[in-house]
């Protein structure tokens, strides 16, 4: 199974000088905890969480949401995934560090969808009985995530 196959592809995003204002109220309304960052040239070059979003408020010295940028928060690594690779593939990545969702890109880096953890739990209950993704993989996918996290909350580092 492809990851086109599962992701979803109405996707809400931001750019990076996007205010956390906005960006909260992107996620709002577009009912998401997610945001992929579009630079100049139209590709993702990062990715916010609602998350990302409380810790930096909480840690900005007092500044508000309509003074803070997504650039200033968001993460320094970026990990995608294309449309045509192998759900098994993204699960892999996903496991290894510790990430919810993944932004798909075509092959130029422009945003066509966003792959999800729920996304692939879903799929797995369609084809229960099936050899294309298991709830096995699903759920160990969950549980190197939630490992993940608490590995970089022990050690001090948002995630």
């Amino acid at each position: 199974m492809k990851v086109r196959d599962v992701m979803t592809r109405a996707v809400v995003s931001c750019k990076s000088d996007t205010t956390v204002a906005v960006a909260s109220g992107l996620m709002w309304k577009g009912r998401c905890g997610f945001l992929p960052v579009i630079g100049e040239g139209g590709n993702v070059i990062g990715v916010i969480t609602d998350r990302d979003i409380g810790i930096a408020l909480g840690t900005c010295r007092n500044r508000r949401p309509s003074e803070v940028e997504v650039e200033e928060i968001m993460g320094s690594k970026l990990f995608t995934c294309t449309a045509e690779d192998s759900v098994h593939s993204a699960l892999t990545t996903m496991r290894i560090q510790g990430l919810r969702r993944l932004p798909v890109t075509d092959p130029e880096g422009t945003l066509v969808g966003v792959l999800s953890i729920d996304d692939l739990a879903l799929r797995a209950k369609e084809h229960a009985f099936k050899n294309d993704i298991s709830y096995k993989d699903v759920e160990e996918t969950y549980k190197a995530i939630d490992g993940q996290a608490a590995r970089t909350a022990k050690s001090g580092r948002a995630a």
